[in-house]
């Protein structure tokens, strides 16, 4: 055999050995998966007794971020937000549409007794009804952008397509971002314009004890606004504060102050979020198809007296003092 072979088959020897010195710890490591994956899920249970422990690697970029591998919170985040998120969503929203129907059905209509007086009102002026409108309307594509990031993929994806999906996503995303600070603005004129008349009283006790004219047929005393709605107005003005803040946070993610509070703030977005469309749906309710002449009150902002007086008593009373109904002869509430 020449030198030259000699020298081919001494390197062709070479490579092999290095290569197979290369492929045994890979080859090692196949034969065996389970060993390790035992090793991470002992070293992920170890770590779970610590919210903000975390499993670290070695980086050469400044981002020091980069170097987090694990944190078994993002698990439970994760597991949270797909499932726990899921069913706390459904059981507010399909038990309150539910139960406005079963409400529909036993209770009916709630129609003016009297009927319409000709005589009517000035519940709301043009700029208590332009925040009104300015806050719902936001709302309504805030609640149907942010219930699309929790129930989209299971309930309109496979009806629309992955391509239509994505498209409404992103319209969606932009959506929400910015028709947050409209909305957030209207939560802050309501809580100016409407606090004075919404701090609670022993009236609203006795109107929630009589049912409110919603439950059986009495018509308790109120002012301009009854108990219900005063509770409206603080679930508004809370969860719409609790919204915005948390909010801010996932849109502005360096001031949140870390993973694991973005991952709280997100929580808290979500739940309130949640709740308030089951609040919300009952306010429509209760003032569309639920009760006849409740609409008036912020369409035109002129309520019919005989309305007024079923289920404001107190306010219309003052209203007669001040000479503020229109229409017809001026008659004394009673």
């Amino acid at each position: 055999m020449s030198l030259r072979a000699h020298l081919r088959f001494l390197v062709t020897a070479l490579l092999l050995a290095v290569a197979v010195g290369f492929a045994q710890p890979g080859a090692a490591q196949q034969v065996n998966p389970t060993a390790d994956s035992v090793k991470e899920k002992q070293f992920l249970d170890a770590l779970k007794g610590n919210p903000s422990a975390e499993l670290q690697g070695r980086i050469t970029i400044p981002d020091t971020k980069a170097a987090t591998l694990e944190r078994p919170a993002g698990r439970e985040w994760r597991a949270f937000h797909q499932n726990t998120m899921t069913k706390i969503g459904a059981v507010a929203v399909l038990g309150m549409l539910i139960l406005l129907v079963a409400f529909y059905l036993f209770r009916g209509r709630i129609r003016i007794e009297g009927g319409p007086s000709g005589q009517t009102l000035t519940r709301f002026n043009g700029f208590e009804r332009f925040v009104h409108w300015l806050t719902a309307a936001c709302f309504i594509v805030l609640a149907l952008s942010g219930l699309n990031v929790t129930f989209g993929k299971s309930l309109l994806l496979p009806f629309i397509g992955p391509e239509a999906f994505t498209n409404i996503s992103i319209v969606a995303k932009w959506a929400h971002n910015y028709l947050a600070w409209p909305f957030m603005l209207g939560i802050a004129l309501m809580f100016l314009i409407w606090i004075k008349d919404n701090i609670p009283s022993m009236i609203d006790v006795r109107w929630f004890a009589t049912g409110g004219g919603i439950v059986g047929n009495a018509h308790p005393p109120a002012k301009r606004f009854n108990g219900g709605q005063k509770i409206v107005f603080w679930t508004v003005v809370l969860g719409g504060a609790a919204l915005g803040v948390s909010g801010i946070y996932l849109l502005f993610p360096a001031v949140a102050g870390g993973v694991l509070n973005l991952q709280f703030w997100n929580v808290v977005h979500g739940i309130v979020g949640v709740l308030m469309v089951a609040a919300i749906l009952a306010h429509i309710y209760i003032g569309t198809i639920g009760m006849e002449g409740a609409f008036d009150a912020m369409g035109s902002g002129e309520v019919d007296l005989n309305w007024a007086k079923e289920h404001h008593s107190l306010w219309v009373a003052d209203e007669v003092r001040k000479g503020h109904v229109h229409g017809g002869k001026l008659q004394p509430a009673e």
